[in-house]
């Protein structure tokens, strides 16, 4: 008996060790939640980048209609759900800057990319959506016309792309390097080489159409070098003017290198392309550098591990696995986006074309790195604030990045592409993310001029470059208000502005938040005129429709007014969504409307909002929503489903947070974020993941001691790690009785301490602790909000 008992303890003690076993190999990673090939219908060339680590320089991605590019600089291109064949794989993905394409092909050789009417005519193939795959850091796909399967990985400056062929000898990769590729704009200049030691290297310039109209005169350069672990039978180049076999070198629109192999079947051959924007040199060396030693295996297995890493800094748990998809794809999409740009030895991209140099550490590395990014025109109701809780050693890095631009160039960028002034919007908001991440406790910058550039980026107009963005500045300083002016369409000068409404909003909002800055420094007389400024708002709101209305230079309201119109007075939007705009002075626009107008207005846009889809229903365009009362699909008035919280009515922001998160959030490739509305490198994405977790702040943490409104979470538990001067601190919501019906907090206490009024500072929750909340299906009124 007593042997039976032992052996059946055994055998049981085996089964359960079994089980942890199981248990642990089957258990998701956070990356499993990344689902990239969401929102990709209609999406911008930046957005759909799977082989990249998170804020790296190399971005590679399958490209179905990239080659086309785009005429005004910012439409969908790239990579669409809808498209049935790919045309190859880039390397560079980022705001007006992309190429380096590499594409494998098997029979006979083709050097233009073909149609996606007629995939023969090119070395594009088709492709079925269940041969693909793509999460964080890896993709693979199946190219069905020459039975090829396609890998893509990277390293921070280096793009791995493996491909795996059939059997036989006219196995082909080409490197596509002169032709326009998504945001880049035309080709101004290329050139590709075969060097004797067998690598391929090479550079593109081109003239993106952002930099055109913001720096006229520049352009954007890509530079890189290849090795392969494999040697071609045969090789040569090809341009505009057509192939050329075995020359090693050509250059000109169009310039390429193909290279030929005799294959077995299932053989591999992989290609490490080092990427730099600085120097065929530094992408030899980022190459040495960061994958020397790595083979394909081993850079796929590093780039998951650091983005496990990244994702799960903030661990969300909870029943609804649609919501933690909608999470982590979210959450990867903001740790995607506004890429680095400087190279292994801290040298990068000067705005004059030449190249600049980082300090270097006592070790001889680079003190910190340089990164190019799109506008951060309503960044800050998302992007800055995850940086400021979570990542905050890269909002420093990023700022730092934004101070070298200044110092070689003057002025701020509001958008930048390797340096070079790109403003998206002709507004600028880069002062005011500085002065966020000063209050938000990150100040291992350069602080005195981190104020001085932020100071002129609010009050100077002599000399003002268009790139810098606000060139109505002048007028918004002398009148407090920037004056509309007629038939200027899209365009400002210093006499104003057709989009002067919402420009003297933004003014007024990034006045406050430098004034913070000021005061906080102890700038008194700074203080003084930058808070008078942010009451510029006040001038341009109407009593008698109880809109925000544009105003004359001569103070005069514009006639005919429609506040449903977008464009006139209003950058994409119109008076329904921008009288919100006043997130500096919330409980001062309340009473200017009055509380009940305020609620009853607010909650009757979200009610009308809801039938939209909160945006532009189901129409499939990046400004769909423009006319409409509410548009989440664009950033003006991201932040106004929160407003209720100083408005005696929480349990509303705690009702429209949810269904907005639930209902225009999707998680199809059509229906993803809107439909085809532009996700903005991260921001919509970040704007879900801090909706999500019930922390949110409308002055986009721009306060001297910032803080969050609270919300109800969508989950049962988010631990939020790494906190703290030593990163060792973590931060827990706990949510009681979470239900999809249970959205309204009924009891918040941070730790054991009722809280009353639904905020909490960001210093509290970098301390590390735990907030308990409870939520039911009714609202509560007891709060002190």
């Amino acid at each position: 008996m007593k042997k039976i008992l032992v052996r059946f303890t055994c055998m049981a003690m085996l089964f359960l060790a079994s089980m942890m076993t199981f248990g642990q190999q089957s258990a998701k990673k956070w990356s499993d939640y990344v689902k990239p090939n969401i929102g990709t219908a209609h999406s911008r060339w930046f957005f759909y980048t799977p082989g990249a680590m998170p804020f790296g320089l190399a971005k590679l991605g399958p490209s179905t209609n990239g080659h086309l590019g785009n005429v005004q600089g910012w439409e969908a291109t790239g990579y669409d759900d809808r498209d049935t064949s790919i045309e190859g794989f880039a390397c560079l993905h980022e705001f007006q800057v992309g190429g380096i394409v590499l594409a494998p092909s098997v029979g006979k050789l083709q050097t233009i990319p073909g149609s996606l009417d007629k995939p023969e005519e090119g070395y594009r193939s088709r492709f079925d959506r269940k041969d693909e795959y793509a999460t964080a850091g890896y993709y693979s796909v199946l190219l069905k016309d020459y039975k090829v399967k396609a890998e893509l990985t990277a390293t921070k400056r280096v793009g791995f792309q493996r491909y795996t062929f059939p059997k036989s000898s006219q196995s082909n990769i080409i490197f596509d390097i002169g032709n326009r590729q998504g945001e880049s704009g035309a080709v101004k200049e290329s050139k590709v080489t075969i060097t004797e030691d067998g690598r391929i290297e090479g550079y593109v310039i081109t003239m993106p159409e952002y930099v055109k109209i913001y720096q006229a005169g520049a352009d954007v350069a890509m530079y890189f070098s290849a090795v392969l672990d494999k040697k071609p039978t045969s090789f040569g180049t090809f341009n505009k003017q057509g192939v050329q076999a075995s020359v090693k070198e050509i250059t000109g629109e169009g310039a390429g290198v193909y290279l030929t192999f005799d294959t077995k079947e299932n053989e591999m051959v992989t290609v490490k392309i080092g990427l730099s924007y600085t120097s065929i040199a530094n992408a030899r060396l980022n190459l040495d550098t960061e994958a020397k030693n790595l083979d394909f295996a081993a850079a796929k297995k590093q780039s998951q591990t650091t983005w496990n890493e990244y994702l799960g800094r903030i661990a969300v748990e909870g029943k609804n696995e649609k919501d933690k998809i909608k999470f982590y794809t979210g959450l990867y999409h903001a740790l995607l986006g506004r890429g680095l740009g400087s190279d292994v030895n801290g040298a990068y991209p000067m705005n004059n074309g030449k190249v600049g140099q980082i300090p270097l550490d006592a070790k001889g590395q680079p003190q910190h790195n340089y990164y190019n990014t799109d506008a951060i025109w309503g960044g800050f109701w998302n992007l800055t604030q995850l940086w400021a809780l979570a990542y905050p050693e890269y909002y420093a890095d990023w700022v730092q990045g934004q101070l070298l631009v200044y110092k070689d160039a003057g002025w701020l960028g509001d958008g930048i592409a390797n340096s070079k002034y790109v403003s998206g919007v002709g507004t600028n908001f880069t002062g005011l993310a500085i002065a966020s991440a000063y209050n938000s406790g990150i100040h291992n910058f350069d602080v005195e001029k981190g104020y001085e550039a932020a100071l002129k980026n609010e009050l100077e107009w002599k000399d003002r470059i268009q790139g810098a963005g606000k060139m109505d500045v002048k007028q918004f300083v002398a009148l407090g208000y920037s004056p509309y002016l007629d038939n200027m369409d899209f365009k400002t000068n210093t006499e104003g502005s057709g989009f002067s409404a919402s420009h003297t909003l933004e003014y007024s909002f990034s006045a406050y938040a430098v004034a913070q800055f000021a005061k906080a420094l102890g700038k008194t007389k700074d203080y003084e005129k930058l808070i008078k400024l942010a009451d510029g708002w006040k001038l341009i709101y109407d009593k008698e429709t109880a809109f925000i209305r544009p105003k004359y230079a001569n103070g005069e309201f514009i006639k005919n007014f429609d506040p449903s119109q977008p464009w006139r007075g209003f950058q994409e939007g119109n008076a329904w969504q921008y009288t919100f705009y006043v997130p500096h002075n919330v409980p001062e626009l309340v009473s200017v409307l009055g509380k009940d107008t305020f609620n009853e207005r607010l909650n009757t846009i979200f009610t009308k909002s809801q039938k939209n889809v909160f945006g532009g229903g189901t129409t499939i365009d990046a400004f769909a929503g423009l006319s409409g009362f509410y548009n989440h699909g664009n950033q003006p008035n991201l932040h106004i489903s929160w407003l209720f919280n100083f408005s005696g009515k929480p349990a509303l922001t705690q009702k429209w947070v949810h269904a907005i998160c639930d209902e225009f959030y999707g998680t199809e490739g059509i229906h993803g974020y809107g439909y085809g509305q532009d996700e903005d490198q991260g921001q919509l994405g970040a704007w879900y993941v801090m909706s999500s977790i019930g922390l949110f702040d409308v002055k986009g943490l721009t306060d001297i001691n910032p803080s969050f409104q609270i919300g109800s979470p969508l989950f049962d538990k988010i631990t939020i790690k790494k906190l703290g001067k030593a990163r060792n601190a973590n931060f827990t919501i706990n949510v009681k009785n979470n239900t999809k019906s249970n959205v309204y907090l009924q009891e918040v206490k941070l730790n054991d301490t009722n809280v009353r009024e639904l905020s909490i500072d960001l210093e509290a929750i970098k301390k590390g602790g735990t907030l308990n909340m409870k939520v039911d299906s009714k609202p509560v009124t007891t709060w002190d909000n």
